[in-house]
């Protein structure tokens, strides 16, 4: 791959490491293993906010490290260090081989190759000055201040990271990944008459800043954040009981990775946790309803050229058409089932094992216009946008709040609403699709999922759904 290179000056050059005498190291640890690898890991990270026109915070922060792991069976050794020195890959790849001991392992076939790049290796934290960060920081709140005179509050923030890792196989295989990824956010708070609401929205993917410091591109970001604002302002207590939900295009795909997403992870279907286990080429959504799991968009903030294992990111359909067609896996959860990895073994860093989880999942557009789907709601609630929610992966059930959303009412969007929750099942809810939108959209690029105590970027999307008979929770009496 193109990135060896790069990563090689970063691993080998800078700090002086052999390659080879690294592989022989690996090569003696894994010798009885399933599988395993070494994992380096060099990264880069920047965040600044702003909040009423001060900047508030600015950090900056250089981590490296390793892991080594070895696989046996569904048995994993893990080991970890911040000191990138032979001496220490050496004691920690002794110290995982001893989960191989006694075992005669037949070693996993090397991941297929790449020569694709999703995005640019470039360093967004060294291609804009700090002192142009905290300029666009300060126009972003003066321009948010200047659009209505009800906004007390701007906090506007700044994060990147730029993350280089290297992979390491018995043989001397070796892969290597340099992956930017940026984000804009803005909140506003107005008040009007004592009540005070807040809106928020955001942007970002696997890119440089200077996407964001276009005036036209970080404005867009302060209007819809007001503009959320606005609508909260005048929202009304939600309605609450079992109704027919219209869910809004792009973001609201959360809801979908949540209560539907992660219950097509490997690990859960191989273990029989999750509401899918042993549902794969059985109906288990509305015809119509087609899901995949996509890390090969490029500059996508959920897109991996290769994963966390060296596996090539790919696109995978989890359910077409209604019916359940497979899960997402990382190498070891698929060489268990009889399978191949999909690239979607992930980690949060070099601390870290790689677990099966998802990257950019989205469900595919249908036939219909959005306002045909709205029409044929004679009462029911439009939910456009999600913040906080819970799952329980092996039932299924969920709970959403949403941020935005407001009633229908004679096949018409009406007034908006405040405090809106839905209740449902994931499974259940996909066999209460009743209409798909033409609209697919993605969101803006700010999902962060947490699996087992690990974050890593994702990204979600879908077109304009219905949804009969779902529960809502709400405050209207």
């Amino acid at each position: 791959m193109t990135t060896i290179n790069e990563t090689d000056a970063l691993f080998f050059d800078r700090l002086e490491l052999d390659p080879a005498r690294l592989d022989g190291i690996i090569g003696e640890a894994l010798a009885r293993a399933d599988d395993g690898e070494l994992f380096l890991e060099y990264r880069q990270s920047e965040s600044l906010v702003l909040d009423d026109g001060r900047l508030k915070s600015a950090g900056y922060d250089t981590t490296q490290g390793f892991g080594v792991r070895a696989v046996d069976g569904d048995v994993t050794g893990y080991a970890h260090g911040s000191e990138l020195t032979e001496e220490a890959i050496a004691e920690a790849a002794n110290t995982v081989a001893a989960v191989c001991r006694g075992h005669g392992g037949r070693f996993a076939a090397p991941a297929p190759r790449t020569n694709r790049s999703l995005y640019e290796p470039l360093n967004p934290l060294a291609l804009v000055p700090f002192e142009t960060k905290t300029r666009l920081l300060m126009e972003m709140d003066a321009y948010g201040r200047s659009k209505d005179p009800r906004v007390r509050q701007v906090i506007a923030s700044l994060a990147a990271e730029w993350q280089a890792v290297q992979l390491l196989r018995p043989g001397g295989e070796r892969m290597g990944d340099i992956r930017p990824l940026v984000r804009l956010n803005v909140t506003v708070v107005v008040e009007q008459n004592g009540r005070k609401e807040t809106g928020s929205h955001g942007t970002g993917g696997r890119v440089s800043f200077e996407r964001f410091i276009e005036p036209d591109a970080w404005r867009a970001t302060v209007d819809e954040a007001l503009r959320q604002a606005l609508v909260n302002l005048e929202s009304q207590p939600a309605p609450a009981g079992e109704m027919t939900v219209v869910l809004g295009p792009g973001w609201p795909g959360i809801l979908l990775h949540e209560a539907i997403g992660h219950g097509l992870e490997g690990d859960f279907n191989r273990k029989q946790t999750s509401a899918f286990a042993g549902l794969v080429g059985q109906r288990v959504a509305a015809p119509g309803v087609t899901v995949v799991d996509d890390g090969t968009i490029a500059d996508r903030r959920g897109s991996l050229t290769i994963d966390d294992e060296g596996t090539p990111s790919q696109c995978t359909t989890l359910i077409e058409d209604g019916i359940l067609k497979g899960f997402i896996f990382d190498r070891m959860n698929a060489r268990l089932m009889g399978t191949a990895s999909t690239g979607n073994g992930r980690r949060q860093s070099f601390a870290h094992k790689p677990m099966p989880r998802m990257t950019n999942t989205y469900m595919l557009a249908g036939a219909h216009d959005p306002e045909e789907i709205l029409a044929s709601v004679d009462r029911g609630l439009y939910a456009v946008a999600f913040g906080g929610g819970q799952v329980d992966i092996t039932s299924g059930k969920f709970v959403f709040s949403c941020t935005e959303a407001y009633r229908i009412e004679n096949g018409k969007v009406g007034t908006p609403v405040k405090g809106a929750t839905l209740i449902g099942n994931g499974p259940d809810a996909l066999t209460r699709v009743g209409m798909v939108g033409n609209d697919l959209k993605l969101d803006p690029g700010i999902g962060t999922c947490g699996k087992d105590g690990q974050s890593v970027p994702v990204g979600v999307g879908q077109p304009t759904l219905r949804l009969d008979n779902l529960t809502v929770g709400g405050t209207a009496v």
